[in-house]
């Protein structure tokens, strides 16, 4: 039998709810590895897995490679700024010249949406979406989830969660929606107008603009940073970092304030003083390096059950 129902990871939207709690359930079980005098299990002993980021990640990145040497794997990483692509290599190409090296996965970071999804089609190696433009980031949403789960320590059915910041442009939100509808959580999103996509309602969450109220509402908020780099030069989505900040800047104040505590998180990084105050992102609130350390485990756990449904085929 299959580990999961997907012979790959491009989007939490082609994944099961079970295939989520196995996932889950792995992770549980790599954490134990992780807090270990010994960080290391043979489980991927002979697999090669390559790390294509063909654009800038420094945490994911990290993550992925520390969670696949933790599996014992061999580990290629490539950097399309320092490669071929500069000169005019086309993604097939880049790719076909690293399989020639018989690479078994390939966890892919990519600016346009789709990116895996079509080198999925054009490959033999299984390939994990490590975020595709502004579409999916699955293994971001698969953390959040776990880590709400492990700080509440139940699971999130009812769990209300807000996702706070640049909806628009950010693949973590709208793979945070599909992960926490399929584990049962209500999810709401709040922001400026400007930064919060039409079409979102038509997903089943709810939308609030105002900080204080969608706050107010939720036992978990989880904040997106503003990505001035994906936003259109040409328009202004807000007026300013200073007054967003005004707006829907988070401190410890205003948590302090809340008649309930609500779980704070970020999947980073975060623009210090814009969407969170330092005292606020380092407050008993904050699961933040819980996020971090948790990424850890998802990311080993998703290369195993990918690499244990690759050694049947």
């Amino acid at each position: 039998m299959s580990a999961l129902s997907t012979k790959h990871l491009l989007g939490i939207k082609d994944l099961q709810k079970d295939d989520i709690l196995r996932i889950f359930d792995t992770a549980d079980e790599f954490k134990g590895v992780l807090n270990r005098p010994i960080k290391k299990v043979p489980s991927l002993r002979d697999i090669t897995i390559a790390n294509l980021f063909f654009e800038n990640s420094t945490r994911t990145r990290l993550s992925f490679e520390l969670a696949a040497k933790r599996l014992s794997a061999d580990v290629i990483n490539f950097s399309a700024s320092t490669s071929s692509v500069k000169k005019g290599e086309t993604l097939i190409d880049t790719t076909k010249n690293i399989l020639a090296m018989k690479v078994d996965m390939v966890v892919m970071r990519h600016s346009s949406p789709g990116a895996p999804h079509f080198l999925s089609r054009h490959i033999p190696a299984v390939v994990v979406n490590a975020g595709d433009g502004t579409h999916e980031h699955p293994t971001q949403a698969l953390l959040d989830a776990f880590s709400i789960r492990a700080k509440l320590g139940h699971d999130l059915e009812g769990v209300r969660v807000a996702i706070i910041g640049d909806i628009w442009h950010s693949r973590v939100a709208l793979s945070n929606i599909f992960a926490l509808k399929k584990l049962g959580a209500e999810v709401m999103v709040c922001g400026p107008p400007t930064l919060i996509p039409t079409y979102i309602s038509s997903l089943g969450v709810k939308v609030e603009y105002k900080l204080e109220h969608a706050l107010n509402w939720c036992d978990v908020a989880n904040v997106l940073r503003i990505q001035l780099e994906r936003q259109d030069s040409s328009v202004q989505d807000i007026p300013s970092l200073r007054e967003y900040a005004q707006f829907y800047g988070i401190s410890k104040k205003i948590l302090d304030s809340l008649a309930k505590p609500v779980v704070l998180m970020h999947p980073g990084p975060i623009n210090r003083g814009v969407e969170l105050t330092s005292d606020a992102a380092d407050s008993k609130h904050a699961i933040i390096l819980e996020q971090v350390e948790n990424g850890v485990a998802i990311r080993m756990a998703v290369l195993y059950l990918l690499a244990t449904d690759l050694n049947q085929h």
